[in-house]
């Protein structure tokens, strides 16, 4: 378990109590009452840290190198029903965007996200989670081929942003994000949105237009990351905890402006420490919500989705 340096008092009482467990286990010494005390202060020490979390300690727990990305939601949500389909018809396959069709229980649903990769190699391979033009060509190709046979669309948001690189915008990258915004704003199915880790900038919204969009407990959605907006306020990265709290980020933040629907609790400590209780509470809320959303007659739903981002940002002076 990788521990970050705000959850080093945990890591340290984590460790007392696997090797009081040990001792217990390969001796004849009773360690009962030693391991109850630690795991008492254990469980005191989780709540006093993960219940005072600031905005910075969830962007580092949102980016936790052990924390499930999209492809880790989707194996468990569809298993091997999952289908994944490759390309945007135009230019090539982009890695970082995943896309294919599946099913929960005997409902199919087309499932897109981005995926960062478990490792460096693989990392690189999704690079790292920011797609090209191409990447959200794919996406739409999708989303209109799913509208086509009236499937919903589960969306997974991770990225730090959509590729900023010279040959991303030579092929249109800032078109390709309108486009999907545009088009996604009056799909004719249910489009369900969470963002599972970091949310940033348009590459958040190039595939986050949705009719319902959740925000795991610690995540954030901001236009731009707290270490980017430090070093054009202050010229440097050493600002990032005031930027991310000036930033508005994290998801209460979202919530009380109006500009997600939900909050998603995690595990205490974040869903790396509990995948399947996780994974779980994605599976319920996606059936619950596609229950609900199914019953609106199809311009309804268009109608209610476009006039819940039209009012966004508006605002009246007394």
């Amino acid at each position: 378990m990788e521990y970050l340096d705000f959850e080093q008092p945990i890591k340290e009482l984590e460790e007392q109590m696997e090797k009081c467990q040990v001792i217990g286990n390969e001796s004849d010494v009773d360690m009962t009452d030693a391991c109850k005390k630690i795991e008492k202060k254990l469980n005191q020490v989780k709540k006093e840290v993960y219940g005072n979390l600031t905005a910075w300690q969830r962007v580092q727990i949102s980016r936790h190198l052990e924390r499930p990305y999209t492809l880790d939601y989707i194996n468990s949500l569809a298993g091997n029903t999952f289908l994944e389909l490759h390309g945007d018809r135009t230019v090539k396959d982009d890695k970082a965007m995943i896309g294919g069709f599946g099913k929960i229980d005997d409902q199919s649903f087309l499932f897109i996200g981005q995926q960062k990769g478990v490792n460096t190699k693989m990392r690189q391979y999704r690079n790292f989670g920011m797609a090209n033009p191409e990447g959200y060509r794919k996406a739409l190709r999708l989303m209109k081929q799913a509208e086509k046979f009236n499937i919903p669309i589960v969306s997974f948001v991770d990225t730090p942003g959509a590729f900023p690189g010279i040959e991303a915008e030579e092929r249109g990258q800032g078109e390709a994000i309108a486009r999907n915004i545009l088009e996604m704003s009056r799909l004719k199915v249910p489009v369900i949105v969470f963002i599972i880790g970091e949310g940033a900038s348009g590459g958040a919204l190039g595939i986050g237009v949705g009719d319902k969009v959740y925000m795991l407990e610690n995540t954030w959605y901001s236009v731009i990351s707290p270490e980017s907006c430090s070093s054009i306020l202050w010229r440097s990265w050493e600002y990032k905890k005031e930027a991310a709290e000036a930033l508005k980020l994290t998801a209460p933040d979202m919530k009380k402006l109006k500009l997600i629907d939900e909050i998603i609790k995690e595990p205490l400590g974040g869903a790396h420490r509990d995948r399947e209780m996780m994974f779980a509470t994605v599976r319920k809320v996606i059936l619950d919500t596609y229950k609900d959303l199914k019953k609106l007659p199809t311009d309804k739903l268009v109608e209610k989705r476009m006039n819940k981002y039209l009012a966004m940002g508006v605002f009246s002076e007394k």
